[in-house]
């Protein structure tokens, strides 16, 4: 397949190149800044919010693999985010119905959720586990809600255009193999043993640190800290994180396949799907993550056994055959 990649050099764009390029497909890569390119990718400077160029650049393709977004909300601001991230992938999309292509697949995310750079987190927010495509979102931070917004351009453009698309609903997503220090390494050590150590507590100071842990969450949420810096360095940051984001994380590779297969299995429609590893990353029970950090959810989907994920993989696996081949492994740590 002739693909177009937007954001093909960042931290998933430029390893889903290389599989894509490893798998026989022809590469187009379009991105602010060009560097290190990779062989036998054709690469293109530009900028998906200029339309007109963003044409050009997506002219004569069969495919597009949209990444090009800012990844976290203390990146910009509120009306940037929206202008690059949801602007942006109208763009897209529009360019796509003007050259003719029927296959679009989007970097989404599990923030589309609402819960783990929320500011705002009402009783109920959380219904059940495993978390699925079918439960309610809940947004009200800035790169979240726009995550919810380009999942419904992907809707609007399947009505309008018969345009049908995926929008990958990613996790944390890893490289291990990538050249110097990993962020990733250093937080599962710090979550590990910070886990851990909350559910080795006896009752009832598990329940009480367990409470003080999500009521600071909840307080620098509010504060919409996230939206200022990323800083994981204080007392109980790392488990407070693995909480929020349910435990999950993803392989590049597995980010990269997941993509390749959504480009090219057969379905009509725009579809929002969960992308995870299968396991949780601290390698805890997941029933008793959920029971003792979750109290409150206590409504079960199906039955989660031994370390399962939290967000059900079910949809990806049905509509285009995902299943994880690089497991994390807390030795990789």
């Amino acid at each position: 397949m002739k693909i177009l990649v937007t954001g093909g050099t960042g931290g998933i764009g430029r390893p889903t190149v290389q599989w894509l390029l490893a798998h026989g497909h022809t590469v187009r890569v379009l991105d602010l800044r060009i560097a290190d390119p990779l062989p036998g990718a054709d690469y293109r400077q530009g900028d998906i919010t200029d339309f007109d160029a963003l044409c050009e650049h997506i002219a004569d393709m069969e495919g597009v693999l949209h990444l090009a977004a800012y990844p976290h909300p203390s990146m910009a601001t509120g009306e940037e985010m929206f202008r690059v991230n949801v602007g942006g992938t109208f763009n897209v999309f529009q360019a796509a119905v003007k050259a003719g292509i029927r296959r679009v697949v989007c970097a989404s995310s599990i923030n589309a959720l609402g819960f783990n750079f929320g500011v705002k987190f009402p009783a109920g927010q959380l219904r059940y586990f495993p978390i699925d495509e079918e439960h309610p979102l809940y947004t009200t931070d800035p790169y979240s809600f726009s995550k919810q917004m380009i999942e419904e351009i992907g809707a609007y453009f399947w009505r309008r255009e018969g345009v049908s698309s995926v929008f990958l609903r990613f996790p944390a997503v890893y490289d291990l193999h990538a050249p110097g220090p990993s962020i990733l390494r250093t937080f599962v050590q710090m979550c590990y043993a910070q886990t851990g150590a909350i559910l080795s507590l006896p009752e009832p100071e598990r329940t009480v640190r367990v409470r003080h842990i999500v009521a600071e969450f909840e307080r620098r949420a509010a504060s919409r800290e996230w939206e200022r810096q990323f800083d994981l360095t204080f007392p109980d940051g790392a488990a407070m994180f693995g909480r929020s984001n349910f435990w999950t994380s993803l392989d590049v590779r597995d980010a990269a396949q997941a993509a390749e297969k959504a480009l090219l299995a057969d379905y009509e429609g725009s579809h929002p799907v969960y992308v995870t590893d299968a396991h949780n990353f601290v390698g805890f029970p997941s029933e008793e993550l959920a029971r003792v950090f979750f109290p409150e959810v206590t409504t079960r989907k199906k039955s989660i056994v031994g370390t399962e994920t939290l967000v059900s993989i079910e949809k990806a696996q049905a509509l285009f055959g995902f299943a994880p081949q690089y497991p994390f492994k807390k030795t990789d740590s």
